[in-house]
């Protein structure tokens, strides 16, 4: 039998979110921290574009504050986004002290100062890098070291969330499945969800393996309220080779200059948005999409796609080397013969950000006593319809740390061990069968481009697993990614408005007299449209 953990405090995820959650958890008792894989494999280790925060002073946070709610498409949760504009340069201050070496100038008059970029819908320059486009990885091995050396946090790998344990109404503990296949009934007086998004619900995404909703799935379970989970954003520039995985073109490649352009070699952004390459996100990637790129260019040999053009940067901008600049992007790409300075780079939209998730206040509160939620598992409503780039890491950082603080108010439950059990779980191979017929139906029925008629006609697919305690891990990532399904397309075919990265074909302009400042709530079989005060007030 494995080790029969003990905690004050249990972590679902160690991200950005849960490892900035963990060290200040510790302060004030034991927090088990566990994770799905290794330490570092997450959605954060992947973040290449950057962290967003506003270090200029008060004008420049306004103006963040302006440019979240203006890619948010009228649906951000202001109090929520200024909680994140206005408390992000403490947090990255923190980052700073505890050894995390974002770039800097190396030359000129700025010697030795951050630099700052730009990216997508900002209005400034305000992203901090790390080794050029390994921000995420970096941020993540600095709070894992940090994490390591403060007193009272374990970390547990290849441990998996299956279930939260539930009291009179309160989550009192989680069920884990340890690598070993024993299931721990872990009890603590708080859970954290910091479990992340789901990407791999889409059959296209840039989005690890791991990223299968667990967190999400087992607040469903529960009857934990959901908000926004229509607003799923897809990145305009993933990689488009066949047979290779939709690999991540960062945002930050436009930011220093890349142009899109067709299959005929025309720039074609001014037909869709004045900031072109920059416009929010969403905006590019129907753009890119209304090119003429096919739903599958891995079949499809008359494939018109939209390419990805830097080579006149270098030109341009005097002294700047793109392998250098982006050294992990431009690696990938020697792999398959291509370079940023020489060749025109392939790409297509892919599932990235959720924005919706398990709903909560400010201070991550979900609907159940007990239960924690921050980052990309949870819905403040601080992205709105649609994030803004560079704000996920940054939205982990600061509501990860807010979540620490909440918790830490929390009363003691009556003290009891760990339970343990030793199961024996099945591994089917319809279960992979499954994972993949899903995929393709949601990229096919509740992509990018949605209508009626496509949500409607989503097959109803279920996996057939009776007893939970032969569940495999595969098996509990598959339930999980069929109970996402359901909630995106219930969620898709009741707005029936084009708002953000949910985009209606059958209603394609935005519809503020009905939906204006309403977020989409799920419970159980429930869906409703409320704005945040009135979910607040329904809520108590």
């Amino acid at each position: 039998m494995s080790t029969k953990w003990e905690a004050d405090y249990v972590v679902v995820g160690a991200g950005i979110a849960g490892l900035r959650a963990a060290v200040e958890l510790a302060e004030s008792g034991r927090v088990l921290v566990m994770t799905k894989e290794q330490l570092g494999e997450s959605n954060t280790q992947y973040a290449q574009g950057g962290i967003a925060v506003a270090v200029s002073g008060e004008e420049d946070i306004a103006l963040h504050l302006e440019d979240t709610k203006m890619a948010g498409d009228g649906l951000v949760d202001a109090a929520a986004a200024a909680v994140l504009v206005r408390e992000g340069p403490e947090r990255v201050a923190e980052l700073l002290a505890w050894g995390t070496n974002f770039d800097r100038h190396l030359s000129g008059d700025r010697i030795g100062e951050l630099m700052l970029t730009r990216e997508g819908a900002h209005s400034r320059n305000r992203i901090l890098h790390a080794n050029g486009d390994a921000t995420g990885r970096e941020i993540s091995r600095s709070l894992l070291a940090h994490a390591r050396t403060t007193k009272n946090v374990e970390l547990a790998e290849w441990t998996m969330i299956t279930g939260l344990v539930v009291e009179n109404g309160r989550c009192v503990g989680v069920e884990l499945l340890a690598q070993d296949n024993v299931q721990h009934t872990v009890y603590a007086k708080a859970v954290l969800l910091a479990s992340g998004g789901a990407g791999q619900v889409y059959s296209d995404t840039t989005n690890p393996a791991v990223a299968t909703g667990d967190g999400i799935s087992v607040a469903m379970e529960t009857g934990v309220e959901l908000s926004d989970m229509e607003f799923y954003q897809f990145h305009p520039t993933a990689l488009s080779l066949p047979g290779v995985p939709r690999f991540l073109m960062s945002e930050a490649l436009r930011g220093e200059g890349a142009y899109l352009v067709n299959d005929r070699g025309e720039r074609f952004m001014e037909r869709y948005h004045p900031l072109l390459e920059l416009a929010p996100r969403d905006v590019v990637a129907r753009a890119i999409t209304r090119e003429g790129f096919p739903k599958d260019p891995d079949r499809d040999s008359a494939a018109r796609p939209v390419y990805l053009d830097m080579r006149h940067v270098e030109r341009e901008h005097a002294g700047m080397n793109l392998a250098q600049r982006f050294p992990g992007i431009s690696a990938f790409l020697a792999q398959h013969g291509l370079a940023l300075s020489r060749d025109l780079i392939p790409v297509r939209p892919a599932a990235h950000y959720l924005m919706g998730g398990v709903r909560t206040d400010v201070d991550t509160r979900t609907s159940m006593p007990g239960l924690y939620a921050a980052g990309e598992v949870a819905c403040t409503g601080v992205h709105g319809a649609n994030r803004l780039a560079s704000n996920s890491l940054l939205e982990g950082l600061v509501f990860g740390a807010r979540a620490a603080k909440a918790m830490r108010e929390e009363k003691a439950i009556s003290a009891r061990q760990t339970e343990t059990r030793l199961l024996q779980p099945k591994d089917n191979d319809a279960v992979e069968v499954f994972i993949r017929d899903l995929q393709v139906a949601m990229w096919t029925h509740a992509g990018l481009l949605r209508d009626k008629a496509l949500l409607a006609s989503m097959p109803r697919l279920t996996l057939d697993a009776q007893d939970k305690q032969s569940w495999s891990r595969r098996t509990h990532e598959a339930k999980a990614l069929e109970r996402i399904a359901g909630a995106i397309v219930r969620s898709a075919l009741g707005r029936e408005e084009s708002r953000g990265a949910h985009y209606r074909s059958d209603f394609p302009e935005r519809n503020d007299a009905r939906y204006g400042g309403k977020h989409s709530l799920l419970a159980g079989d429930s869906l409703s449209f409320a704005t945040q005060d009135e979910h607040v007030l329904a809520s108590r």
